[in-house]
């Protein structure tokens, strides 16, 4: 487990971790992914103190993943916003890529549930896919959400699984902190008021 910020981002890779009975629940029905030989998978929790929807409406925006992810300056999608669109990334200086070419497998506005595939571009990231769920939440008397993100990928030549792990894992764990961060600053705006546990 690792702790981060105000909430925790766990690590579910297999190599430690654990999780709550209901973040494994969802894990296990939404995150599954088939791992080959060459592979390294891993599932990573973050609780965000901010409403599903609010949230939700970051993360299905596939065609502006630089409104919370840090590391994009630019995306550019082909075509209209469907299943099977294909957006093009810009990646700001200082990560070991310039552009990603990625393709929108699902989206369900009703699970909260995204899933994207990497196609293409400068980096040595293959086969790799990510899934994000959302998941409503309590946290302090508000409401919040239960955000999970679970990838698939090749392991690169002269690496191994744990160094691929590791590096995808801190790069979805800056995401998911500032997910956090920005949907947290509009929650304050938004002003939710607490649920009644009466």
């Amino acid at each position: 487990m690792v702790l981060e910020g105000d909430g925790p981002v766990y690590g579910m890779n297999g190599h430690g971790g654990g999780g709550m009975r209901m973040e494994s629940e969802y894990i296990r029905r939404h995150h599954r992914h088939v791992t080959g030989d060459n592979q390294c998978s891993s599932a990573l929790v973050k609780h965000i103190k901010a409403p599903v929807h609010l949230v939700w409406s970051l993360v299905r925006r596939f065609d502006q993943p630089q409104k919370y992810k840090p590391f994009i300056s630019r995306c550019v999608v082909q075509g209209d916003l469907e299943i099977g669109s294909v957006r093009e990334v810009n990646v700001k200086s200082g990560l070991p890529a310039t552009t990603s070419m990625e393709r929108l497998e699902l989206l369900d506005d009703n699970e909260h549930k995204l899933r994207m595939r990497i196609v293409g571009g400068d980096h040595r990231l293959k086969n790799y896919t990510s899934i994000i769920t959302l998941h409503p939440e309590i946290i302090d008397g508000r409401p919040g959400t239960l955000v999970i993100e679970s990838f698939v990928v090749d392991v690169p030549d002269g690496n191994t699984k744990d160094e691929t792990c590791y590096f995808v894992e801190a790069l979805i764990k800056c995401n998911l902190k500032s997910l956090a961060d920005v949907s947290e600053k509009l929650a304050v705006q938004d002003r939710t008021e607490p649920i009644d546990r009466r």
